[in-house]
């Protein structure tokens, strides 16, 4: 396998009984970058996150963290990497501190040592004046803060996110999103899954959409949306003019007054325009539509109801 790339996966497989989640899976992430994991419930994007993690056995396939082999060298992968699952794993008996500490400790980090890299954590993570109190008198925010900055105590150049996000508000999201950031910042390289896409054209580098236990599609967020097609302008008509304009126009009805045509840029919109005003066809509204990775996603992938994750 490649040693450049931090995270590298070949030919995943993973069943539960009858239910194949995944069939063969491959991805790549290039150290200090970001690669998102997209695909619908059940598509076994938290399945792979803990394979790869060694929280799982697989089926089939390899998987290295920075050249050490999952498998065989399950230990070295743990020192190295930090995880943030989809609930929260802190203590809320504990303060912020006792959390912190007693992760380090398990690290083996001794005493003095776990409370000071805890102080170090609570002040990256705004929670000094919170490190004192039960985790359970937490916000949401604030114990996802908390579960991330556990997820860190042991330094680690590689992080798994699993939906890091969920649940929490915009502003708190936001926050997060930032901290996030100044992970990357510094050099972490980062394996993201979420169920908010925003979040992957805000954050990754690199997207892998899993669908039908494959990989579906791999590239920038740019590179996904080109797949799903063209910008289209949304010409909505007055109603006199409705049906010359479904005439005159090739393109997609969006509903009784609107229709939707491909453009290839501003050019084509102001063509777009001049025709209707040669011909007297009143244009009510003009709106312009860019491929999102939404439209990628239901392009790209199969719902499912329920199954494994």
């Amino acid at each position: 396998m490649n040693g450049s790339y931090a995270i590298e996966v070949r030919g995943l497989r993973k069943s539960y009984g009858d239910v194949t989640v995944l069939k063969s899976v491959d991805f790549q992430v290039e150290s200090g970058t970001m690669l998102a994991l997209l695909g619908p419930n059940g598509a076994g994007k938290t399945t792979t996150v803990k394979i790869i993690s060694t929280l799982l056995r697989a089926d089939g396939g390899t998987a290295t963290i920075h050249g050490h082999d999952i498998v065989t060298e399950p230990r070295a992968v743990r020192r190295i990497i930090g995880l943030t699952g989809q609930s929260t794993a802190v203590d809320g008996l504990l303060t912020g501190e006792e959390n912190l500490v007693m992760m380090g400790q398990l690290f083996g980090l001794g005493g003095r040592a776990a409370k000071r890299r805890a102080a170090e954590l609570l002040e990256q993570f705004d929670l000094v004046d919170a490190g004192r109190r039960q985790a359970k008198t937490y916000s949401g925010g604030m114990r996802r803060r908390l579960d991330l900055a556990v997820s860190l105590i042991n330094k680690p150049p590689v992080l798994f996110l699993d939906e890091p996000t969920t649940g929490l508000d915009p502003t708190s999201r936001m926050a997060m999103w930032d901290t996030i950031r100044a992970l990357m910042a510094g050099g972490t390289t980062v394996l993201l899954t979420t169920q908010y896409l925003e979040e992957a054209d805000q954050l990754a580098d690199r997207i892998v959409v899993i669908n039908d236990g494959l990989v579906a599609a791999e590239g920038t967020a740019d590179e996904l949306k080109r797949r799903v097609g063209s910008e289209r302008v949304e010409l909505t008509f007055a109603a006199p003019d409705l049906a010359m304009a479904h005439a005159l126009y090739d393109g997609e009805r969006i509903d009784d007054n609107t229709i939707s045509v491909p453009v290839g840029g501003v050019e084509d919109v102001r063509r777009l325009l001049n025709r209707a005003a040669e011909t007297n066809i009143q244009v009510s509204k003009v709106a312009l539509h860019q491929p999102t990775l939404d439209d990628v996603f239901r392009s790209l992938t199969t719902p499912t109801l329920g199954g494994v994750k």
